[in-house]
């Protein structure tokens, strides 16, 4: 306790020198706790009284400070994102069940059809893959025309429905799969506001890119029983490497 009485006075007599000037000054009152904090288990105060004024009591106002900042310990709250800038959510893993969403697609009257996630998996085995855009090269080239052309094998195998999902509106899915003659093969399922997308965790974020795409989808090929996921084959971005309709093959 000597020791604390020794930086507490120790302190209070700089503290001193540094306001005493010429001008008139009014006593202050401050908490001592403040300038040795570490050493005191409770706050004392003490009044400093000048030799000007000893009859004014007026407190000197001081800023309200945290202990936890006076020790350094202070607490990590995670920090909002800057503006524009999106944070990924964590994505959908196996085990998991998919999130409820509804999807959309023109059937071959014309005519919009929605439907919910829960009733395309609900008792039975499905094939979901994403692309990130309608008509883009590597989608349109490769990894539509892969799974058209496995779609019997992967039904031999016990897959019920095929589904695409791209953030693209219904309209253009509908000219897409009717330029690659997917016909019954498929189902292309838009999710046009990215809610579905969102939920699943896998937003590719493509603004600003000289092809204007916007936000998307990354691109993904899994397996789902019963609405909850068996196989999740995630590429990194836009890549093409895991997602293929060999890869979910080899898995059933």
């Amino acid at each position: 306790m000597a020791s604390s009485s020794a930086c507490l006075m120790a302190h209070l007599a700089s503290f001193t020198s540094a306001i005493t000037t010429t001008t008139t000054t009014t006593p202050t009152k401050i908490h001592a706790a403040l300038l040795c904090r570490p050493l005191l288990s409770k706050p004392i105060s003490c009044s400093l009284s000048s030799t000007n004024n000893a009859a004014s009591t007026r407190p000197l106002a001081l800023p309200a400070l945290r202990s936890t900042a006076l020790l350094g310990n202070r607490s990590h709250t995670p920090r909002a994102a800057a503006s524009g800038v999106a944070v990924q959510e964590k994505s959908i893993a196996v085990g998991d069940k998919l999130p409820e969403g509804e999807l959309s697609y023109l059937d071959k009257a014309g005519n919009i059809q929605t439907i919910k996630v829960s009733d395309l998996t609900q008792g039975k085995k499905v094939v979901i893959f994403a692309v990130p855009g309608a008509f883009t090269p590597t989608c349109t080239q490769k990894h539509v025309p892969g799974f058209t052309q496995k779609a019997d094998e992967l039904k031999a195998k016990g897959v019920d429905t095929i589904a695409c999902v791209s953030v693209n509106d219904v309209f253009v899915l509908k000219a897409w799969g009717e330029s690659l003659a997917v016909d019954d093969k498929i189902l292309l399922l838009s999710d046009g506001s990215a809610e579905f997308t969102k939920a699943l965790g896998v937003t590719l974020d493509l603004t600003g890119k000289p092809q204007g795409l916007g936000l998307r989808s990354r691109r993904y090929a899994l397996l789902a029983e019963d609405g909850v996921v068996k196989v999740l084959n995630l590429e990194e971005g836009g890549s093409f490497t895991v997602s293929s309709a060999e890869e979910i093959l080899k898995a059933l």
